[in-house]
């Protein structure tokens, strides 16, 4: 059995999860979503036990920092994925978007070199195990128009807001 650290952070949209796997961030979520983080650490873990921990390397802090304002403390967060190649790419090209700005799928697909691949970006964007730090809230539909985000569309519209964003 795989264990895992868990701290649970209270912010302004709800209860937040966040998960380590040594020293890497490995799952964000909410939780009110948590069984759906449990579904993608099972996925990718097998059976894993959640051993609570208070502020894992300070990694907590750090998300509090970015809650209380600071946009960039998140930036140093290092994570742990797992997932295809494919996904890790477009997990790791969500941290080119620059917090208070926004890219559509295709723009996303295009900025990775796969300008066809708008659908299967979107698609792994709501496989995100690590939302906040990995942003795939900035993304957004063609016309700019506020599509899905795992967390809710109302977090979705509370961290754009957060970040600057106008609409």
């Amino acid at each position: 059995m795989k264990h895992l650290h868990i701290d649970r952070i209270a912010a302004p949209i709800g209860e937040v999860l966040l998960v380590v796997d040594g020293a890497a961030v490995c799952a964000l979520d909410y939780a009110d979503y948590e069984q759906r983080m449990m579904k993608l650490l099972h996925r990718r873990y097998g059976a894993v036990e959640l051993v609570p921990a208070t502020d894992p390397h300070g990694y907590s802090s750090v998300l509090r920092a970015y809650f209380a304002g600071d946009l960039h403390a998140i930036d140093v967060l290092p994570v742990s994925t797992g997932g295809t190649p494919f996904q890790q790419q477009v997990w790791h090209a969500l941290r080119s978007i620059a917090p208070g700005t926004v890219l559509a799928y295709g723009q996303l697909a295009a900025h990775m070199g796969r300008p066809t691949a708008a659908r299967a970006v979107g698609m792994t964007n709501g496989l995100n195990p690590v939302a906040i730090v990995l942003p795939c809230h900035r993304v957004v539909g063609a016309n700019a128009a506020l599509t899905g985000y795992a967390g809710g569309l109302d977090r979705k519209v509370w961290l754009l807001q957060h970040e600057g964003v106008i609409f």
